[in-house]
């Protein structure tokens, strides 16, 4: 593997909503309403987010080109019509993907002493 091939690509930092929307949409296909429970579970709870800031940041990351609304849906006898999913870019992956080696770096940088016994 060439050495610019091994190097991620720079992608500037991304809001805490939009980078856990984007790690909640993952590799499925989501609703906006399936976008809050994912941040909530993956966050253990500590995060819940509201549909303004979801249908908000959506709209961002539509337009940032991040992520897609799907042309496909559900069969509509397991599904509401109205519901509109969404889906990662190539780009989105890239920026999910930058957002994941930023966390990994904070916990090795951190954890020696932030996860102490009785810290």
């Amino acid at each position: 593997m060439s050495t610019a091939a091994a190097q991620p690509i720079a992608t500037p930092p991304l809001p805490r909503t939009a980078m856990l929307m984007l790690l909640a949409i993952g590799p499925e296909e989501r609703h906006g309403y399936a976008i809050m429970q994912e941040v909530a579970r993956i966050t253990d709870g500590a995060t819940q987010l509201g549909p303004g800031g979801v249908y908000t940041t959506i709209r961002r990351l539509l337009e940032d080109g991040l992520i897609e609304e799907c042309d496909e849906r559900p069969d509509p006898d397991l599904d509401d019509q109205r519901r509109r999913y969404y889906r990662l870019t190539a780009t989105g992956r890239v920026a999910a993907v930058a957002e994941v080696r930023r966390l990994e770096s904070i916990l090795r940088a951190t954890r020696p002493w932030a996860l102490e016994a009785g810290g």
